[in-house]
């Protein structure tokens, strides 16, 4: 077995960048800001350039190619004129980047080999009187740059390798997981990256750390760290149980086991039509599958819809008798809500129990409600009215495929996507979706923690 030391040498060799790549980063860095000191001097108002992020804190892992720079505009701005001033500066900086939204519209592209991103924020005296989200940023910097030195950017490092292998890196909602702020927090508290997977493995939920002593709020997360600049904030809010378990796990794995394996693992590979077909078989379950176009939004809307409608349908098909043993969604041109079903057929009735007789009112408006019609019953079971009544749906399949699919509780953008046009997949059939989807059944058919 290799000694953790060893191991964890080995990943920082891979993972810490050296002076050459550290000096391109800053030569870089001062043009970018250069070009973009140039365009707020022709704007008329006072705003400063500021460096944020990881690059910014000597964070970034070797190879990231990511640079955030962000101007700071004064806080009596209407949100109109700052949006209108900041695209207009990031357009000339980068006149061949393209405007993504986060609160409000920023300007990405390229700049000689690098992702740039250039966002407008407010100049805010404190993180507490934020206007915009990203107003947060630059604190964020500024806390951590006088607290992270470099032997601590180091343990950072290794910090956030872990969590790529792992699957476990991203505030974004598509992943759910750390962010690189919050892992930055995390390694400070603990004073290095052994040390806080020693006390992560020992974690017992709710686990709560608070850097500044605000000890204002309560939250209610499994993770909780206050925000140092900012005692309103959960830095940890976006956290799943899933990435916290993983953690949990990996990090026990890891002081028990330790190789490099973890930090940079293989992705299996696509699997074929044929192999899909030879896990439905082997299985014997009923694999399920609504495909539809993805709806043309931003990934922190998509994946929450997703996940909502995932999760409505589930819920629809249990209702319904039709036993869901897993459910997964994938996404790429097209969106995938997949459920693999233990029962996927119901007999044409089914038992529907109603009050106890002795609850008069209630009972007998359920007595007459079906006296008349044409299930079995009413009869009595124990102290109770039973009926055995027409099931609506036999099928799993058929009940995909009808409109009461829209009953289910869907996201906005993906019950619109789906009024348009869906189709629905069955048994071998989701063979056809190893074309887009093959890593995604890969994963799926081979689960790991």
């Amino acid at each position: 077995m290799e000694r953790f030391e060893d191991v964890v040498a080995g990943v920082r060799e891979q993972v810490e960048p050296d002076s050459d790549e550290r000096e391109r980063l800053q030569k870089v860095v001062r043009a970018l800001a250069s070009r973009t000191e140039k365009a707020v001097a022709d704007l008329p108002v006072e705003a400063d350039v500021i460096q944020v992020g990881s690059t910014a804190r000597r964070t970034w892992t070797s190879g990231d190619r990511d640079i955030d720079l962000f101007v700071r505009f004064p806080p009596d701005f209407d949100r109109e004129t700052l949006e209108s001033y900041g695209l207009k500066v990031g357009h000339t900086v980068l006149p061949d980047g393209h405007e993504e939204f986060a609160e409000h519209p920023y300007v990405k592209g390229e700049f000689e080999g690098f992702d740039v991103d250039l966002v407008p924020c407010y100049h805010v005296e404190s993180a507490t009187k934020i206007q915009s989200a990203v107003d947060r940023t630059p604190f964020h910097t500024q806390y951590l740059e006088a607290r992270l030195d470099d032997d601590l950017a180091t343990e950072v490092l290794l910090f956030k390798q872990f969590l790529k292998g792992i699957g476990a890196y991203g505030s974004d909602l598509r992943t759910e997981g750390f962010s690189g702020y919050l892992a930055e927090l995390l390694v400070l508290e603990y004073g290095g990256f052994r040390d806080l997977l020693e006390a992560v493995s020992e974690w017992s939920p709710p686990v709560r750390f608070d850097p500044e002593d605000h000890g204002t709020e309560t939250f209610h997360d499994l993770l909780v760290v206050i925000d140092p600049t900012d005692p309103e904030r959960n830095v940890a809010a976006v956290l799943s149980p899933e990435n916290f378990a993983r953690l949990q796990h990996y990090a026990r794995d890891l002081l028990a086991n330790p190789r490099e394996s973890l930090f940079f693992p293989a992705s299996p590979d696509p699997l074929s039509s044929g192999e899909i077909r030879e896990f439905v078989a082997d299985r014997g379950t009923t694999p399920v599958a609504i495909r539809f176009d993805a709806p043309d939004v931003v990934e922190d809307q998509l994946y929450p819809q997703l996940q909502k409608s995932l999760s409505g349908v589930a819920d629809a098909l249990s209702r319904r008798g039709f036993e869901v043993l897993r459910a997964e969604l994938f996404a790429d041109d097209s969106a995938v809500l997949f459920f693999e079903l233990a029962v996927a057929e119901r007999p044409a009735i089914e038992r529907h129990d109603g009050p106890p007789v002795h609850v008069r009112e209630h009972a007998t408006g359920f007595y007459e409600k079906y006296e008349e019609d044409d299930s079995y019953g009413p009869f009595i079971d124990g102290d109770r009215y039973v009926v055995e009544r027409q099931r609506e749906f036999t099928s799993a399949i058929a009940f995909l495929r009808s409109d009461s699919v829209f009953d289910a509780a869907l996201g906005v953008h993906v019950e619109k996507t789906m009024r348009a046009g869906y189709e629905v997949l069955s048994g071998t059939q989701i063979d056809g979706l190893a074309e887009e989807f093959g890593s995604e059944l890969a994963h799926y058919f081979d689960p790991k923690p």
